[in-house]
């Protein structure tokens, strides 16, 4: 997806009264420089922080009730190219998964939507229903997500060699050389730089939520020209207002104009009588 999925779970935050405006302002520069070129390590670790300190002692029954929220945020953001990827990997026998530093509960939200197979995220601790706001488990960014593949290949029996990876941002280089097909995905410069080095795949992709609005638009122009175009065959002529006068005056001439023609016709007639 483009940008962080994080930054969509702070503006649900917001309107719940869990994070500030101005955290959200904060979230928001830093959602931008991700998506410019890419993110830092201490970027990352000061999110998990500050997620985790949001969530602390909050029942997970409540978040979850968030989740429907944050992914309205997230789905406009997907690229529609590597979703058809992903489901021609699985209509090949390859199951998908779904490798993010977003939150256990916002990836296996994902995977139920899109139809995946599995979901790789953030764990964060629980006790009695109540998060803590401590990890419950390695962070998925940078090397934890190539050790999070590692493990899951060993767990089912996958081997990496054969296996594909996507990304767009050179965070993830580790994982993407831990398996045997990388390929870069609207990537940063860096990751845009590593590729070309290393010959990996290239995908250039728009997102969803354009790709709706510019077929949108193209719909609605077509639209309005056809309106425009059946306006023009059906509407009648309107005929100008010097044209509609003149007719106006010939129409009240003739009546009179034909009645003198045929008193001519008469008194010519009782004259030769």
């Amino acid at each position: 997806m483009a940008g962080s999925s994080a930054f969509q779970f702070g503006r649900v935050a917001v309107r719940a009264g869990l994070v500030s405006r101005r955290q959200l302002a904060s979230d928001a520069i830093a959602n931008l420089r991700f998506m410019w070129r890419g993110s830092t390590d201490a970027d990352a670790d000061a999110l998990r922080e500050r997620i985790g300190r949001t969530i602390a002692g909050m029942p997970v029954r409540e978040l979850h009730r968030l989740a429907p929220q944050v992914l309205t945020g997230i789905l406009p953001r997907l690229y529609p190219r590597v979703l058809a990827l992903a489901y021609a990997h699985q209509d090949a026998g390859r199951p998908v998964y779904i490798c993010t530093a977003a939150s256990q509960e916002v990836a296996e939200l994902l995977v139920r939507v899109l139809g995946f197979d599995g979901a790789l995220g953030s764990a964060s601790e629980v006790v009695d229903g109540i998060y803590t706001g401590r990890p419950d488990g390695p962070f998925q960014y940078r090397d934890g997500k190539a050790d999070a593949i590692r493990e899951l290949a060993e767990r089912e029996g996958f081997d990496l060699a054969r296996c594909y990876a996507y990304s767009d941002s050179e965070s993830d280089l580790p994982m993407l050389r831990a398996v045997g097909h990388p390929v870069a995905v609207n990537p940063d410069a860096e990751l845009a730089r590593v590729a070309g080095e290393q010959g990996w795949e290239v995908l250039r992709s728009e997102t969803l939520g354009r790709r709706v609005r510019l077929l949108g638009a193209a719909v609605l122009a077509a639209a309005l020209c056809g309106a425009g175009c059946w306006t023009r065959r059906a509407a009648p002529r309107v005929p100008s207002a010097r044209r509609a006068l003149r007719r106006a005056s010939l129409a009240g001439r003739w009546p009179r104009a034909a009645r003198r023609g045929r008193h001519r016709s008469r008194s010519r007639r009782g004259r030769r009588s």
